[in-house]
């Protein structure tokens, strides 16, 4: 292994430019804590996939559009979002590969509910109309200020220091059932699940929340860091 691990990064897709991209966020969090992070091709076929896998130390999946609702059985609902296909069956052979490795896994917004998903859990496809609560969980710009709490269990809070944490939050979906594999890390004061992790997995930890838009900000700092950490070893 490099002395900087080396994190593959999915690639956010613009359907109307047919055309891949990355917030500089997202890289700019994993440098500063001292990996390199590459984008990775919107790839899904096995041999491609081992290859990634066999090369690369650690993955991020980033935020996007909506996972689709025929990969947890439930009809399209009416205020579901943008799908993206390719990029669905792509997550699905990177998430495969990479737990069967037991390669680190950090995932933001989308990646969260993906995550959720692949391991057995729902979704709601559209909070304002399925989920009750006072929360606004789609916040508008700018993103690096506090819009919500959340309350933390004993693993995050002893990873982040804290016991409760205020969250930006810019999403219309969320976790309804959570995969029988994944342990809930918070949730908001109306109940909604907040961060997941895999026990017994090297590092799979995913949050709602949007730390690559709040760099600054002790939390996101603790949270690449540890990715990292244990892409490092």
């Amino acid at each position: 292994m490099s002395e900087r691990p080396i994190i593959g990064v999915v690639p956010l897709w613009d359907s109307e430019k047919s055309s891949l991209w990355m917030l500089p966020g997202y890289m700019d969090g994993l440098i500063e804590a001292g990996a390199v992070p590459v984008m990775l091709p919107m790839a899904s076929d096995d041999s491609a996939m081992r290859s990634i896998i066999d090369r690369l130390d650690g993955f991020l999946l980033t935020g996007g559009q909506d996972v689709s609702y025929l990969l947890y059985g439930e009809p399209r609902h009416e205020k579901c979002g943008e799908i993206c296909d390719m990029r669905d069956k792509m997550e699905l052979a990177l998430a495969k590969r990479a737990l069967e490795a037991d390669k680190p896994l950090f995932g933001i917004c989308r990646g969260l509910q993906f995550l959720n998903v692949f391991c057995g859990g729902t979704l709601y496809q559209d909070l304002p109309s399925e989920f009750d609560s006072s929360i606004g969980h789609d916040m508008v710009a700018p993103y690096d200020r506090a819009v919500h709490s959340v309350e933390l269990n004993s693993y995050l809070a002893k990873l982040l220091g804290a016991d409760k944490l205020e969250v930006n939050s810019l999403h219309h979906q969320g976790i309804k059932a959570l995969a029988p594999s994944l342990e809930a890390c918070a949730k908001a004061s109306d109940g909604l699940i907040e961060a997941v992790r895999a026990p017994g997995c090297n590092f799979v930890v995913a949050v709602q929340w949007h730390p690559e838009f709040a760099l600054e900000w002790d939390s996101s700092k603790k949270l690449f860091l540890a990715f990292v950490k244990a892409c490092s070893q």
